[in-house]
């Protein structure tokens, strides 16, 4: 089996060298890709991007001048992977990459299809009251939906045979592209493995790009994939 982790970047100068000496410092255990997607950041990101290409094995840039989105940034990734397992690694060094291995392990020995690392079931710090009510909140939703028991619907590391993410047809371009994956997944009678993972959000959430209506169209897209997909 080969892994594809697909990291979607924007304006992230100061985190996403780091990031990816991480990355490739890490035993997946399997052979790896890694393909960064630069969407449209306007800052030093895509030059930060060359110089760590040249100490980074196994990775793939792509990049495009206008900021289209996390969702579209994720689209584009997809369809230049090679890999048998897909996960989604943020670019911003709140999620540890070291947790990886754990997270891709259940797809290899074939006991699962899916597996999602939670937050919530592991270490979670620093992340602020209205993101966590608004996770909360969304999560809930789509258990009552779709008949899962989910704690953290919105977490980035999602990892998905190949096999699943070719039925899903992936549509979104913002942020709406988390709830889009994991109602699709849902609906088509797949089973999401929780484990838990430890996270640490940026100091006051300082720097997020993600918004209120983020999560209206979060919600939006669950009720859509729900009742009329």
């Amino acid at each position: 089996m080969k892994l594809s982790i697909i990291i979607p970047v924007f304006n992230e100068e100061n985190t996403i060298s780091g990031l990816l000496k991480i990355v490739n410092s890490v035993d997946y255990g399997v052979p790896t890709e890694k393909i960064v997607v630069n969407d449209g950041s306007a800052d030093k990101t895509y030059e930060q991007l060359l110089k760590t290409k040249k100490l980074v094995k196994n990775i793939k840039i792509i990049s495009y001048n206008k900021n289209r989105g996390k969702g579209y940034a994720i689209r584009k990734g997809i369809k230049n992977i090679n890999g048998d397992i897909i996960i989604i690694q943020d670019a911003d060094l709140e999620y540890d990459p070291s947790q990886i291995p754990i997270l891709i392990r259940p797809i290899i020995k074939g006991q699962n299809k899916v597996v999602y690392g939670s937050r919530f079931l592991g270490y979670c710090k620093n992340m602020n009251f209205p993101f966590l009510f608004g996770n909360k909140i969304l999560t809930h939703i789509t258990n009552l939906l779709f008949g899962s028991q989910l704690t953290d619907m919105e977490t980035c590391y999602k990892t998905i045979h190949r096999d699943v993410l070719r039925e899903l047809n992936l549509e979104s371009d913002g942020f709406e592209i988390e709830a889009e994956i994991t109602a699709k997944i849902l609906k088509n009678g797949y089973k999401i493995k929780e484990i838990p993972i430890r996270y640490k959000a940026r100091s006051k959430e300082s720097g997020k790009k993600i918004k209120i209506s983020d999560g209206l169209k979060n919600l939006f897209v669950l009720l859509k994939i729900k009742l009329f997909q």
